[in-house]
């Protein structure tokens, strides 16, 4: 196939262009050349802004697109615009932040929306609206429905993202954890090996609509045990109750990420559509491993895509904090009984 990655250097997109040269792809990557510019000397490389000008890619014709770096409808729109014609197998990285309620969580769930999606700018209150809109806006331009990968967290080597990289920093240092929550809450996330491998194979097999693709439910509790045991931390983790953190105004999936609150009513997200058309999950404390060994060898050396990437998402608290916050939910504790 003739492929194109929007993006293609960062995250996501450099294990599409990887994956995709594995298969015998011929691949053109189009992205702005600050994050990563030597990744893939045998890839094609176009340099341009998709928010400013997509005149590099006028009169081309790929088999696939892999959208990556979609946030803004009117950029994802005219990329689609552009790119359109009668054969193209467009795939883009969306979000199970689409969802309107977090208690309906499969692909037939009420999405987001938000006043003037066209032209609205992006923030992280309206990041899952406008990937709701992002989604509507390619399938108008092609006339028909393009893939939609609607992600969960996403983890593994060369994540520039700071929540995962919170708890294995913080495990690792040992003493006593501040641990959020229910300890049986549902946890889920996604390789990013795996998900490039599913989109690759999913383009191939022409698939198309809105698909659900992050892990399989794991508890909290196993997922910071996993992470102690990779880590070779030995803290010990101090389960804190919801209501207490929440009365620290403790902000939920970024100052404890992985972690929402039993009064948000989150259920597990349904990947049953997705695992039906093939989508593989390595063991999660393959990825906790992988992302370790990485984070260890390798953090600074993606300092440029970090600095380059469209939006933030806080994550993780500071030493003091916490400790005030442990603190307080044991002189909230309930006496042992006698």
């Amino acid at each position: 196939m003739r492929v194109l990655v929007l993006g293609g250097t960062g995250f996501v997109g450099r294990y599409v262009v990887e994956g995709a040269l594995a298969r015998g792809h011929a691949v053109t990557v189009f992205h702005r050349g600050r994050s990563n510019p030597g990744l893939f000397p045998q890839a094609e490389h176009l340099i341009g802004d998709r928010e400013a000008d997509l005149s590099p890619l006028a009169g081309r014709i790929f088999d696939a697109v892999f959208d990556t770096t979609g946030f803004e409808v009117r950029h994802v729109r005219s990329a689609a615009a552009t790119l359109a014609h009668p054969e193209l197998q467009y795939v883009f990285v969306s979000s199970i932040s689409v969802y309107a309620e977090l208690a309906h969580l499969d692909e037939s769930g009420p999405l987001r929306t938000t006043d003037d999606a066209e032209n609205a700018i992006l923030t992280l209150a309206n990041y899952g609206a406008l990937k709701a809109a992002c989604e509507a806006a390619i399938d108008e331009e092609l006339g028909r429905p393009a893939l939609h990968v609607r992600a969960g967290l996403i983890l593994g080597p060369h994540d520039y993202d700071e929540r995962f990289r919170f708890w294995l920093d913080r495990v690792a240092r040992g003493g006593e954890v501040l641990a959020p929550g229910d300890k049986t809450a549902i946890a889920q996330a996604i390789d990013v090996r795996d998900l490039a491998e599913w989109m690759l194979a999913s383009a191939t097999r022409k698939l198309t609509g809105p698909f659900n693709v992050t892990g399989e439910p794991l508890s909290m509790e196993l997922l910071l045990d996993t992470v102690r045991d990779v880590v070779g931390g030995h803290g010990t983790f101090a389960w804190v109750p919801d209501e207490v953190l929440l009365a620290h105004d403790v902000k939920p999936y970024s100052e404890m990420p992985f972690w929402l609150p039993k009064n948000l009513g989150a259920a597990a997200v349904d990947i049953r559509k997705a695992l039906a058309e093939g989508l593989t999950l390595r063991p999660f404390r393959e990825t906790a491993h992988d992302a370790w060994e990485w984070m260890l060898s390798s953090w600074d050396a993606d300092e440029s895509v970090r600095s380059n990437r469209k939006i933030r998402v806080p994550a993780g608290m500071s030493t003091e904090r916490e400790r005030a916050i442990l603190a307080a939910a044991r002189a909230e504790a309930p006496p042992p009984a006698c």
